[in-house]
């Protein structure tokens, strides 16, 4: 039989993290992007009052950005619309780009038979009165700052992953979100609705593998030609015409044109952090949700660029995270070999093994008499469609939704340090208590 440890498990809930927060004014020492936007020192905003949809109203989203992923949750949106799984209709889109706008639009005018509102600019959209969540898809450096104007709109926001593109707009996000505890924010990392998942975080609350002392985990992938080179680029592009390429540029900065940047923005240092954030996120999301150690507060890794040699991030990650709680997590990622690591938890007397779509536990020898073996079979679940749905129905209910602001906060924690490291060399530390990162 599995026996139960004494150690108070930790809880990731929104409301735990609003409670245990102090303040994060004045907090730095970390790679900054929000400075240039002016908003690390600005005020605080507070969320417009809004409200909410009635049992018998449809949740009116609109959706920023419309690229690839953008349009890939519209069409989502209004299949679980069609389906009778939600009662939601995409109200108003927004993009620099208004070809993609156009397109989009009428994509989903054919599917919900009703036309959104379409925008060039997010405030303009942001103003409508009969909005009450905004789904973000737009590149990863937009996400800080349309997530907190969204929250100051009193809009739940569902926002891409990773949740920002640098600690310190996490960090800032972290803040606004807990002056704002009745906004809901989703990050969309969705293997964290998968059932092993849960199943992992409540064995390791019953103390089922004893002290959990590591754990391992990885997203690897392969292509001929290079990562991310699949985003096409349209030759009808034109800045100034069709294309507000300023404003796309936003909290970094103008640059010169370059229509290899503005569809594959993931290829290129300023914009990206590339696997980590990009694919990474995805597998240590729902690991730091299961494990439960507390913040990272140790990161080192290496990467390099060992096949596709044009991209400006790296083809090959390793990391190597430390948490409070005394546990080691190391995380693998690649754009040049699809085979990566299997994923587990390993406790002092048993291991959970999690590469598959079901949980398995297995004790060490020396308590084989004590812990039975076990596997837990799983549902194989649309996880995207979950996360979806979870974030929808939170916004009708006000409960807590799955992948929310603190946790996020604690992943980018590992994006950003990870990140630092790889370029410029060197561990990195990170305190907990004032929130705030130092090479080591």
């Amino acid at each position: 039989m599995k026996r139960p440890n004494n150690r108070q498990a930790r809880g990731t809930s929104r409301r735990d993290f609003i409670t245990a927060t102090a303040s994060l004014a004045g907090a730095g020492g970390l790679l900054s992007s929000c400075d240039l936007l002016g908003a690390a020192s600005a005020p605080i905003p507070l969320a417009r009052h809004r409200r909410r949809p009635a049992p018998d109203e449809p949740v009116n989203i609109g959706v920023i950005g419309t690229g690839g992923m953008g349009a890939g949750h519209c069409q989502a949106i209004t299949k679980l619309a069609e389906k009778g799984e939600e009662n939601v209709q995409i109200t108003a889109l927004c993009d620099v780009c208004e070809p993609r706008l156009e397109q989009a639009a009428a994509r989903v005018e054919a599917a919900q038979k009703i036309r959104p509102d379409t925008y060039t600019a997010h405030e303009e959209m942001l103003a409508r009165d009969d909005l009450h969540g905004v789904l973000i898809a737009a590149p990863e450096h937009w996400h800080a700052k349309l997530a907190e104007d969204s929250i100051a709109a009193g809009l739940d926001v569902y926002v891409e992953k990773p949740m920002t593109l640098r600690l310190d707009e996490a960090r800032r996000l972290y803040q606004v979100s807990n002056a704002n505890p009745d906004i809901i924010v989703q990050v969309g990392t969705q293997f964290i609705v998968q059932e092993k998942y849960q199943h992992a975080r409540r064995i390791l609350r019953e103390g089922g593998i004893g002290k959990p002392t590591s754990s391992q985990t990885s997203y690897c992938r392969n292509s001929k030609d290079g990562e991310w080179l699949y985003y096409g680029i349209d030759p009808s592009w034109e800045p100034g015409v069709n294309l507000d390429w300023d404003r796309w540029c936003g909290p970094l900065g103008k640059q010169p044109w370059d229509p290899a940047v503005y569809a594959r923005w993931r290829r290129y240092r300023k914009y990206s952090t590339g696997v980590i954030g990009d694919l990474l996120v995805h597998v240590m999301t729902p690991m730091i949700y299961a494990i439960e150690q507390g913040w990272p507060t140790r990161v080192v890794a290496t990467g390099g660029h060992y096949v596709d040699k044009a991209m400006e991030n790296h083809d090959q990650v390793d990391l190597i995270v430390q948490f409070e709680d005394q546990h080691t997590l190391t995380v693998s990622g690649s754009t040049c070999n699809e085979k990566g690591v299997e994923t587990m938890i390993r406790g002092h007397e048993a291991t959970l093994y999690l590469g598959g779509k079901d949980c398995v536990l297995r004790p060490e020898r020396h308590w084989v008499e004590e812990i039975d073996e076990e596997k837990i079979i799983c549902k194989s679940l649309p996880d995207q469609d979950m996360i979806r749905l979870d974030w929808l129905s939170c916004i009708r209910s006000r409960e807590a939704n799955l992948s929310p602001v603190e946790l996020g906060m604690k992943v980018m924690v590992i994006v950003d340090l990870a990140t630092r490291s790889m370029w410029e060399g060197t561990a990195f530390e990170f305190d907990p208590e004032t929130l705030t990162a130092r090479a080591v």
